[in-house]
C-alpha cells in the first residue's frame, strides 16, 4: 500500500492533495503531532481516500511510504460520517494517551469549524485507538 503525506508533522496547516497539487484545507489551532496523509487507491465512507496517521520523524509533504500492513486504527466520526484513520508506526513516541488527547481536541475543533465556516451542526467524535500487537 502507498501512503502519501499531505500534512507534515508539526504543521498548523491541513493540506489536501488535489489535481493542482497540495491545497490548504484549513488552519488548525493544534499542530499535527504526526504526519497525516492518505492511502492511495482506497475509498472511505466519506468518499475520500482512507486517512493515514504516520508516527515517526517529520516527513516532507508529498513523501510516499510503502507498507504491507497498518499498525492500528483511530476510530473517528467526522461530519456525522465514519472517518477512521489508519496508523503507521515508524519510530519514536507511540502514546495512545497523547493521540487520544489530540483527537479529542481535534474533534471539538471540527465541530466549531463546521458551525462557523459551513453554518451547520454536526457530529465529530473521537471513539478510540487500537494498536495491533
Amino acid at each position: 500500500m502507498k501512503i502519501v503525506i499531505e500534512t507534515p508533522k508539526y504543521s498548523f496547516l491541513k493540506y489536501n492533495k488535489t489535481e493542482k497539487g497540495y491545497e490548504i484545507a484549513f488552519f488548525s489551532p493544534l499542530p499535527a503531532i504526526f504526519n497525516y496523509g492518505f492511502v492511495e487507491g482506497t475509498k472511505s465512507q466519506d468518499g475520500m481516500e482512507e486517512d493515514a496517521v504516520v508516527l515517526g520523524p517529520r516527513l516532507p509533504r508529498g513523501s510516499v511510504l510503502e507498507r504491507e500492513k497498518f499498525d492500528g486504527v483511530v476510530s473517528f466520526l467526522d461530519d456525522s460520517v465514519r472517518d477512521d484513520k489508519r496508523i503507521v508506526y515508524i519510530s519514536g513516541l507511540r502514546s495512545p494517551f497523547l493521540l487520544s488527547l489530540y483527537f479529542r481536541l481535534y474533534a471539538l475543533f471540527k465541530v466549531f469549524l463546521y458551525a462557523f465556516k459551513k453554518r451547520k451542526l454536526t457530529k465529530c467524535r473521537f471513539e478510540g485507538i487500537a494498536f495491533d500487537e
